[in-house]
């Protein structure tokens, strides 16, 4: 088994690693807009969206996996008003990949914070 680290301190505080590689699986922890390098995070949900899939397009990358690769997606996003601003950014991330999905609206822990994204993965 291989844990994968942003080095975020989120991480370290709650407990959790960016993304556990098991076998030909790897699963991606929900993972926000931050930018963290900067620990910034962008106010629009499209570019918060491409924060997201920056981090975890990093973390498939460190564990031997390709985008891809994903099989499974969810969507956590803290209002559907803004799925319009938002679905470009899944379609450019996502269209070739069409993983199964599923898209739950709800709070999230940061007010800042609009969209989460987790991904698991599986190499053929």
């Amino acid at each position: 088994m291989k844990r994968i680290s942003t080095g975020s301190d989120f991480e370290k505080t709650f407990g959790y690693s960016r993304a556990i590689v098991k076998g030909n699986w790897c699963f991606v922890s929900g993972t926000t807009g931050y930018d963290y390098a900067t620990m910034v995070m962008p106010d629009s949900v499209a570019e918060q969206a491409r924060n997201c899939f920056a981090t975890i397009g990093a973390a498939l990358i460190e564990g031997g996996f390709e985008m891809s690769d994903i099989v499974r997606v969810q969507y956590t996003l803290t209002d559907a008003a803004l799925i319009d601003e938002l679905l470009p950014e899944l379609g450019a991330a996502l269209s070739e990949v069409r993983p199964a999905a599923t898209m739950i609206i709800s709070d999230l822990i940061k007010p800042e914070m609009k969209i989460e994204i987790e991904v698991t993965a599986m190499k053929v």
